[in-house]
């Protein structure tokens, strides 16, 4: 064989593996187990889900399409749903629908470079609820460009307006760094009310895995503001009205994700764990590991006056056992059952929906009909204004 036409093999090859990765989402529904193969090879971090950054280049614009839940990852069945269903092609002469803009992009909340909000604003001649849009990526990555497009249209056809928080990563700062920079989001975006229309008292957070545990911790937390404080924005209130968020974990803490059902290693086997304590596996059962667990655990500051919420899990509950994937034990209904156990003895509203185990669709926790977020939000705006 020549050089030359082992140059030209050479190149054929590399153009065939190039073809097949553009090709993979339009795999039919019965090809299951190269879908499952793929999935494999593209998990470079065996995570058990997608970022973006693993998807192959020319897939990564589909990016937020195939994230349904718009939680900053792909999870196994978000794959297989995509690639498994026929598209439609598009009309001829038919634009491809452009991603709306904010009216306000990138706007500074605070000194770090993540510190950045994009507002949606939402036209009304009286102030308009607003609500808060925090990215998932297991406090390591993700970005405020993933709030989905059809939330957006939902939400600002209902006459709120969206702003999405990016904050933030565990390669700057350990927790609570992620959820103190959302609460001084919320209360940059108090103090600016005026400015842009919004009513202060309406404010809801939604979000996906890592931008739900911050909702919720912002949910449960008592109030960050500080009246006597000389920065007027450190003032405002960091208190909301509701939640309604997806495959969020009530708890980071490895010993009550046990105490549920999760045996360990559940957390532990997770690339967020480490950077978003601060503290290395072999020092994880001490003290001031124990310490570091409650505070960054939502569930810990639950009280009766606390606002309330809406979990969504788009995994069934179904036993975690050691063959189980990383996407399924730190996304657990679990973690959304032991809240809402909790939050039922305090009387406070919680709906838990899950994945209904070996059928298509939701099943609500506890029996009854499902809850669109949109329905949720909705219910606790107009309750909320009709004690103002």
């Amino acid at each position: 064989m020549t050089e030359d036409n082992t140059m030209k093999n050479h190149r054929v090859a590399i153009w065939a593996v190039a073809v097949s990765s553009l090709l993979w989402l339009a795999a039919p529904a019965t090809a299951q187990l190269p879908r499952e193969r793929l999935f494999a090879r593209l998990d470079a971090d065996k995570d058990g889900k997608l970022s973006k950054e693993e998807l192959p280049p020319r897939q990564q614009s589909n990016f937020e399409e195939i994230d349904a839940n718009g939680d900053g990852f792909i999870s196994r069945e978000e794959f297989d749903a995509y690639s498994g269903r026929a598209r439609p092609a598009r009309e001829p002469g038919r634009a491809r629908v452009q991603r709306m803009q904010p009216a306000h992009a990138d706007l500074s909340y605070g000194p770090h470079e993540r510190n950045t909000i994009d507002l949606y604003l939402a036209e009304s001649s009286t102030p308009t609820p607003l609500v808060l849009y925090i990215h998932g990526g297991g406090f390591r990555s993700g970005d405020k460009g993933s709030v989905g497009r059809e939330d957006l249209r939902t939400f600002l056809g209902e006459g709120w307006s969206v702003a999405a928080i990016n904050y933030r990563l565990t390669d700057v700062a350990p927790a609570p760094a992620q959820y103190l920079d959302c609460a001084r989001a919320l209360q940059f975006l108090r103090h600016n009310a005026s400015r842009w229309n919004l009513n202060p008292k309406l404010v809801a957070s939604t979000g996906g895995s890592a931008g739900a545990g911050t909702s919720m911790w912002l949910a449960f937390h008592d109030d960050l503001a500080d009246p006597e404080s000389e920065d007027r924005i450190a003032r405002e209130s960091t208190r909301l009205t509701c939640i309604a968020v997806s495959d969020g974990q009530s708890s980071y803490d490895p010993r009550f994700a046990e105490k549920i059902g999760i045996p360990r290693p559940n957390f532990e086997r997770h690339g967020f764990f480490e950077p978003f304590y601060d503290i290395k596996l072999a020092g994880e059962d001490t003290p001031e590991a124990y310490r570091r667990y409650e505070e960054a655990a939502p569930i810990t500051y639950l009280t009766k006056d606390d606002p309330p919420a809406l979990l969504q899990y788009s995994y069934a509950n179904e036993e975690v056992t050691p063959e189980s994937s990383l996407g399924l034990v730190v996304h657990h209904p679990k973690f959304g059952i032991a809240l809402k156990e909790e939050m039922d003895k305090l009387g406070i509203e919680c709906v838990v929906q899950f994945r209904d185990l070996g059928e298509e669709g939701m099943i609500r926790h506890g029996g009854g009909e499902l809850v669109q977020p949109v329905d949720f939000l909705r219910k606790h705006f107009q309750a909320t204004a009709g004690k103002e």
